[in-house]
């Protein structure tokens, strides 16, 4: 039988295609920057600040940031549902290691548009 695909809960499927996106984008970001790393002969702050002050590369690391969340939440329900057994144990795990995964991603978007 066939279940609501526009449903709250998750499914094999829904998490196959978001762990393959979110590393796509992942990839992307690092290749990105490997490239700055490389083709930049001396970075300094100047041209540290250059590079983050447009709106492109914002939105860039923004989706970085959340690609990198959503990732992270998906492997460690993965992780943690194979090797915790214990229910309750589980759901504290997830929720401390969720709030830490938040936390990074609001500290970057204070960084990143501070700049």
């Amino acid at each position: 039988m066939l279940g609501n695909q526009a449903s709250l809960k998750r499914n094999g499927i829904q998490d196959y295609v978001s762990l393959r996106t979110t590393a796509a984008i992942i990839f992307a970001y690092t290749v990105f920057m490997a490239w700055f790393f490389i083709s930049t002969d001396n970075i300094t702050f100047i041209a540290w600040r250059g590079l983050f002050s447009g709106l492109a590369m914002k939105v860039f690391t923004l989706a970085a940031l959340i690609a990198i969340m959503i990732h992270v939440r998906i492997g460690l329900w993965q992780v943690l549902t194979d090797y915790v057994k214990a229910s309750g144990l589980r759901a504290i795990i997830q929720y401390v290691l969720n709030i830490i995964a938040f936390g990074y991603v609001a500290v970057g978007l204070f960084v990143l548009w501070g700049v």
